[in-house]
């Protein structure tokens, strides 16, 4: 039996849900991050479960690497929480998701489907459009970084290689303002200093960059650093005093600029604020979209549940009759709102803001006796049950889902499916048929280097 911070050397078999290398050795499983399938690793074993039959380990040493494996080009990689498959070539990161979906569909969901190769990234480093940064207080000042893996530690960083060039551009210049005024990092636990994040998303050049900050400061200092590097940019600051992990809170103010930018992708002109969401990976966010749209295309009604800026809800206006949004975040709807007005979409494109499961039944109800489809891009934490429940019995033609949780996902389709069926508050196995079938299940690499992938599943109602 493996005991806590033994030794011990074994063979790699498989991938766990989070990344991490699977090793079975007298009569335990070890889950030891950082190591590829057919691996001989020597590890520590750093944690122990259920009578030492699970361990968590550390890699120690790889005695027999595979041909997958590749130098990590981060010098964190390991440290910062952020990546997970930096050491995989990417023909394995591909293989690992695919699998991933899979395996999750048919264990949490009961669901056995073909699943797609994934659909690949042109770009596997610098291809985010949006960067949030923790800052702190380091032995030498303030600090910008990423979190260590399960903790609030903060691993300091002066660029990223999945964060786009001008990431480090950003750390520099706040940096460099910081210092001048003495402007501290946020401590959490002494509940002392003043910044707390960075916050910044870009697109096609232009920047919304918003400084989380615990009173109110003067950032004219950063405009002028921030203008030494960027031409078009605007700067918000929000007033977070409280004390838990929630990124923003509802005091805003603008420093420079607009407060917002517009710009134009997948065809559609749109207007983003520093809370509107927004895919982080534009190449696969135009593919993921196109393939949705292209699905929809002929639906007399399309309904987009948890819709966001707008962005799909319109090019679901431009492919089908008419497109519902409903989205919860406020700026997000007000920002869908003025992309079908810069559209001309006005009669064909309608926002509501709203929980979904609260307003759900007024945009089915429009769906009703048309041909129609609904589109669910919901939260990692999937579906309301009661959302799900609703779809059941909507009567769309198609429902097409995308989800970066394959967990989730495969809870929510195995009810939908039938696979799954609720008794006493759980969900346990059924074999009845579902309203809807499973036609088509395609990961898409929306997170290269990491263990997260986006998934997109087309189902169709049984006749």
């Amino acid at each position: 039996m493996i005991e806590k911070n033994g030794i011990y050397t074994g063979t790699v078999s498989g991938y766990g849900t989070e990344g991490e290398g699977i090793i079975k050795s007298e009569g335990t499983t070890a889950f030891v991050p950082f190591c590829l399938p057919g691996e001989e690793v020597r590890f520590k074993a750093l944690k122990t479960k259920d009578g030492g039959k699970i361990v968590y380990g550390k890699a120690e040493q790889i005695l027999r690497p595979s041909p997958a494996r590749v130098a990590p080009p981060c010098p964190v990689f390991g440290k910062c929480g952020g990546c997970d498959l930096q050491h995989a070539d990417y023909e394995e990161q591909l293989a690992f998701k695919r699998g991933l979906v899979k395996t999750a569909l048919l264990k949490i969901g009961g669901i056995s489907a073909d699943v797609s190769p994934a659909v690949p990234c042109v770009r596997q480093f610098r291809y985010r459009n949006k960067l949030v940064l923790p800052a702190g207080e380091g032995e030498s000042g303030t600090v910008f970084g990423f979190y260590a893996r399960r903790s609030h530690r903060i691993v300091p960083v002066t660029d990223c290689p999945i964060q786009a060039e001008w990431c480090k551009d950003i750390i520099s210049a706040v940096g460099a303002f910081a210092a001048k005024y003495g402007i501290k990092g946020y401590d959490e636990e002494k509940k002392t200093g003043v910044l707390r994040r960075i916050v910044v998303r870009e697109e096609k050049g232009k920047f919304i960059i918003a400084l989380v900050v615990a009173k109110i400061i003067k950032a004219d200092g950063l405009v002028s650093e921030l203008k030494k590097r960027f031409k078009d940019f605007t700067l918000l600051l929000n007033v977070n005093r409280s004390q838990n992990n929630v990124i923003f809170s509802e005091e805003w103010h603008i420093c420079h600029g607009d407060g917002y930018f517009e710009a134009e992708d997948c065809g559609i002109r749109f207007r983003a604020g520093a809370n509107t969401f927004l895919q982080v990976n534009d190449d696969v966010r135009e593919k993921l979209y196109a393939r949705v749209a292209e699905e929809a295309r002929g639906a007399d009604i399309a309904v987009d549940l948890y819709s966001g800026g707008g962005m799909l809800t319109a090019m679901l206006a431009k492919s089908c009759g008419k497109a519902y949004g409903i989205e919860v975040v406020e700026e997000a709807s007000r920002c869908a709102d003025g992309l079908r007005d810069m559209n001309g979409l006005k009669g064909k494109m309608f926002d509501i803001c709203g929980k979904v499961e609260e307003k759900i039944d007024e945009v089915l109800a429009e769906a009703a006796g048309k041909k129609s489809v609904v589109v669910c891009d919901p939260p990692r934490k999937g579906m309301e049950r009661s959302v799900v429940r609703k779809l059941k019995t909507c009567g769309a033609d198609k429902i097409i889902f995308i989800s970066c949780n394959p967990a989730t996902l495969a809870r929510d389709l195995g009810l939908l499916t039938g696979a799954l069926k609720e008794s006493g508050g759980a969900l346990v196995p059924a074999t009845s048929d579902g309203v809807y079938k499973i036609v088509s299940v395609t990961p898409f690499d929306m997170f290269p280097q990491t263990k997260h992938v986006e998934t997109l599943v087309c189902l169709e109602r049984n006749i």
